[in-house]
């Protein structure tokens, strides 16, 4: 079974299972082909995350994320001109792009797989990036989002280098529908699944893009693509009352998903989309942001162990700052991001959590010259004040949103899950899997219900708590009377993010539960 955001990514990995492919190889057909079919939302110009359960073993992380450029210093950006790093155009393009690094690794795990005989036959990369290489060559129509966004978004991107002949296709934003298509890209995953991921690197393609990037102006050298690998990590754990939760490492803010959900199952809820139920997830978010905002950013200059945030001793003394009637006052904030998360669980019990990214909608909307591959902006998250947790340097990592998710549940049930939605994400999967794991509601249910939001995301300029208009009227009275700050937006908002889980049961069953605010589906044979 897969879940994806888009239902063709998540027909591309179902048809690599049906192959008799594994859930590696399935996401990596699925990761390649959104990659392509939702533009504004993800592409291999960016980074990635991965969470690989295989039944009886620890879970493997794979960390994607691209370090920033030699190049890349606060005196670049002041001899340029600027007191901060731009959100957009090449000066935005300062990191590396690792995502296809972390397709490569994955397929290293899987190869072991095979080996053992526990899977059919290796498929090759070309066949996982069939779908992609069509969909871009012969087009595909074009989503109400994707049109939505390149409106919007029109002004700030259409200078970029290379945007404007691809995404404003006879100078026109893509009306939902007509078709949309993407050449060069096509031929670029046609190089890598001739040549391999590490084409991207140290090959070929490595060439094309570090020449594309340089003649629209990126900081990004030959040199930086040649010294980047992803890289095999022990994911983040916290022990709940029936389960045991994992999530990635930082420069992720997975710590601050788990410390959420820590904190939530020590306040004792009963009844989910209750005031209690919000309002306990509300405040635990803000005490695990306060942690992730001081402490998470590149491991190599972290000053703490970010497992000793996940003991029991710590969660118990966030939970006692926690009042369970009046909301701490909230004046945070962070910027907006575009990300996509999927799922897949094969016929042999492997899991993925996998999540991809170009930041924001369209990243730094620089295309790296004739490989059509759009390059991300994450780099422009750092700060050029060398005293910030998150400063510019030449090969550090950026703070990342993105964070995967996976729970193993005592009773021998496996559940990844996840969201796009930057600021949103932990706050979503805390919804989903609180609302399925510790309250008990039904798993697609879990993902459908009205969500909220604190802080800003998706543009948003205020840092109040938004609420989905579903959500019960007399809850959301309560929320302000207990001191939330309250915006009310639409029923099904993007800004709640683009979720989904799926479920392993011991018999081997699988549940999949897909976003009716996104255009995905669950696939399954």
């Amino acid at each position: 079974m897969v879940v994806a955001p888009h239902h063709l990514a998540a027909q591309a990995g179902l048809f690599v299972l049906r192959e008799g492919g594994n859930a590696v190889e399935a996401m990596v057909a699925a990761a390649a082909t959104i990659a392509v079919v939702y533009p504004h939302m993800n592409g291999i110009g960016g980074d990635g995350f991965w969470l690989i359960a295989e039944p009886g073993k620890p879970p493997v992380g794979i960390d994607a994320c691209g370090a920033a450029a030699s190049a890349a210093t606060p005196d670049f950006y002041r001899d340029h001109g600027h007191s901060v790093i731009p959100s957009r155009g090449p000066l935005a393009a300062n990191t590396v792009a690792g995502t296809v690094s972390g397709w490569g690794a994955a397929l290293d795990v899987a190869q072991s797989w095979v080996a053992q005989g526990w899977s059919g036959r290796k498929l090759p990369l070309s066949r996982l990036l069939e779908d992609a290489v069509h969909y871009a060559s012969n087009g595909l129509p074009a989503t109400g989002s994707q049109s939505r966004f390149t409106a919007e978004k029109r002004a700030e991107l259409e200078s970029a280098p290379g945007f404007a002949p691809i995404y404003l296709p006879g100078g026109s934003v893509p009306v939902p529908g007509s078709l949309f298509r993407q050449p060069d890209l096509a031929s670029t995953l046609e190089q890598l699944g001739t040549a391999g991921c590490e084409d991207f690197y140290r090959g070929e393609l490595a060439r094309a893009l570090a020449e594309g990037l340089m003649l629209a102006g990126s900081p990004v050298a030959l040199g930086d693509l040649e010294a980047h690998h992803a890289k095999l990590v022990e994911p983040l754990s916290v022990r709940l009352r029936n389960a045991t939760l994992h999530n990635m490492t930082p420069p992720t803010q997975g710590l601050a998903s788990l410390m959420i959900l820590g904190q939530f199952d020590r306040l004792g809820v009963t009844q989910a989309d209750s005031f209690a139920h919000i309002h306990g997830l509300v405040e635990a978010t803000k005490q695990a942001f306060l942690v992730r905002d001081r402490y998470v950013t590149d491991p190599a200059r972290m000053t703490v162990d970010p497992r000793d945030f996940l003991t029991g001793e710590a969660l118990s003394d966030l939970v006692a700052k926690i009042d369970p009637a009046r909301a701490l006052p909230w004046p945070q904030s962070s910027p907006p991001a575009d990300t996509i998360w999927m799922g897949a669980i094969d016929g042999a019990g492997r899991a993925v959590s996998f999540i991809q990214s170009i930041y924001w909608e369209f990243g730094s909307g620089v295309v790296a010259g004739v490989t059509g591959v759009l390059w991300q902006n994450r780099g422009s998250s750092f700060s050029l004040d060398e005293t910030a947790v998150n400063a510019l340097a030449p090969g550090m990592h950026p703070f990342h949103t993105l964070n995967p998710a996976l729970a193993r549940f005592d009773d021998g049930r496996v559940m990844p899950y996840g969201t796009m939605g930057g600021e949103g994400q932990p706050q979503t999967q805390a919804a989903v899997f609180s609302r399925y794991g510790l309250l008990g509601q039904e798993l697609q249910m879990a993902v459908t219900a009205p969500r909220w939001l604190l802080g800003r995301t998706w543009g948003a300029s205020s840092t109040n708590l938004k609420v989905e208009s579903r959500i019960d009227g007399d809850v959301i009275e309560a929320l302000r009377a207990a001191g939330h700050d309250i915006e009310i937006v639409g029923p099904f908002s993007d800004m709640m993010g683009h979720a989904g889980a799926l479920v392993l049961h011991p018999d081997g069953t699988i549940q999949g539960a897909f976003d009716c605010r996104s255009d995905g589906a669950v696939a399954a044979f």
